[in-house]
């Protein structure tokens, strides 16, 4: 079954990268969806669904902690797997997102590390 991911970053390399990293993994990917900000991801995912989301924390308009913190509310997405992938990765912002359910990946990453993290979040 191809995993369908919504990839939220406002950095377009970053999302290319992540997005390069998990076509090459041989993790049976289907449609990969992308957001520039959280409130761009949240009005994505009033309108589709995913498997996964994989959310950067520092970005404009709405940052990843907000919209994780958002996305825990809904019934449509309280339980999707997130996996955070992120230059912060301070004690304090690792917790936060573990206390939501959401794994940190330092950027910098591994291919093999963001490899991990995701089949890990997909029960793989």
């Amino acid at each position: 079954m191809a995993i369908n991911i919504l990839l939220v970053d406002d950095s377009a390399v970053m999302r290319r990268l992540v997005k390069k990293t998990l076509k090459l993994s041989g993790v049976p990917i289907g449609r990969i969806a992308e957001a520039g900000n959280g409130q761009e991801a949240l009005d994505i995912l009033e309108k589709e669904t995913f498997d996964l989301a994989c959310l950067d924390v520092n970005m404009p308009v709405m940052n990843g902690a907000e919209l994780l913190k958002n996305m825990r509310k809904k019934e449509e997405t309280k339980d999707l797997p997130v996996i955070v992938v992120s230059t912060d990765n301070s004690p304090a912002r690792v917790a936060q997102m573990s206390a939501l359910g959401a794994p940190v990946v330092a950027k910098p990453f591994t291919p093999e590390t963001l490899v991990d993290a995701f089949v890990s979040a997909i029960g793989g």
